[in-house]
Parts: structure tokens; sequence; C-alpha cells
């Protein structure tokens, strides 16, 4: 994976004639992952939807490798992101809604290793909408693993998980990182990644 690098500089948001957070700046490369903290209300999802592109900052400006993420194309080629809703299709099957991510990016595994991976193997024909929240949420989460994308961005990725998954979600995130891939995530557990590997922002 070739070296990759975002950078925000003078990141700025405001809601409802409210400033959520101003003169934000950081650096994010190859093999770290950022943990934005805050309480509810503190902006981190704004500033998701921002680093996404769903939502244009107030003031300030986004740079991936050097180049202005409004000039190119390439950061949304590289991002992969997974929000507070699992973005799945509740009539599709779980093969089906990861070879529809799939088809949209290369990857190394196939639809049934990244199944067993996340410890769903066995539902392949299951409809998404018999499916438990611990489960949907795990085949969401599946869908970073079906597609080989440099960053990967995180909006509360452990919601509706039991603990033996948030370790198991935390390993993927931490080896993702180790094989130089980058990690942007909220989250409102304690985590065991590594704090070598961590960089924090609180709002």
């Amino acid at each position: 994976m070739n070296t990759k690098k975002l950078e925000a500089r003078d990141l700025s948001c405001i809601r409802d004639e409210r400033t959520l957070f101003e003169n934000l700046n950081f650096i994010l490369k190859s093999g770290q992952i950022l943990l934005i903290e805050g309480r509810n209300g503190a902006g981190k999802t704004s500033l998701l939807r921002i680093l996404t592109g769903f939502r244009q900052p107030d003031a300030g400006n986004l740079f991936w490798n050097e180049a202005l993420i409004d000039d190119t194309q390439e950061f949304y080629q590289d991002t992969a992101y997974i929000g507070h809703n699992n973005g799945l299709k509740d009539t599709l099957t779980a093969q089906e809604n990861l070879h529809y991510a799939q088809a949209l990016a290369t990857s190394t595994l196939t639809i049934d290793d990244v199944l067993e991976k996340v410890g769903l193997n066995g539902y392949q024909e299951t409809l998404v909408r018999f499916m438990s929240a611990g489960q949907r949420r795990r085949l969401a989460l599946a869908r970073l693993l079906c597609t080989h994308k440099p960053l990967w961005i995180l909006d509360e990725p452990f919601t509706s998980l039991d603990r033996a998954s948030i370790k198991l979600f935390e390993q993927f995130i931490e080896n993702h990182a180790n094989q130089g891939g980058l990690v942007i995530m909220t989250s409102h557990h304690d985590t065991s990644i590594p704090h070598t590997l961590l960089q924090k922002i609180h709002l």
C-alpha cells in the first residue's frame, strides 16, 4: 500500500448558529489511527461528514497527498466510510449486500472468506431483515474487508457489537494500520488498540 497522508488545515464547523469547532488542524499518515472524542453534540459526526464530503467546512481545507481534496477524485476512490446507519439493503441477503460492495473495489478476499472472518459463515443466504442488530453491524463493517481502500472513516463502529465482536474489529483496524492503512473513527468505547498507533482529537 503506497504511503498516504490526510491533512486538515483550520477546519471550522457551524451548525444552527453554534460553532462546533474551529481552527482544527491534524495530519494523519499511513499506519496511523485518529480517534475523535467528545460529548454528544460536540461535532464528531459533523467532522466525519466534512471528511467524507457530505458537508462542506465553514472554513478551512482538506488535503489528500498534498492535493486539495476539492481538486482530486483520488481521495474518494481511496476512502471507505461506515456511518451510524449500516447502509444495508434489508431485502437482500448477506452475500448479495457484500457482492454490491465488492463490485465497487478490488479485494483479495472472497465473500465467503469475509463472512467467515466476521463470524457470519452460514448466513450467506440470510436476508438482512432477519438478522440481529449485532449481525447487521458486523455485516456492515465486513464491507471494509471487501474493498481494498487505504482510508477507513468509521462513525461509532462498535455500536450493537458484543465484547468479542468489538475485540475482533479492533484487531481488523489495528491490522489495517499495521499494513499501511489510515483510520479515522469516533467511539464511546474504551479501546485496546495500541497507543503507539493512536492519535486523539477531543472536540
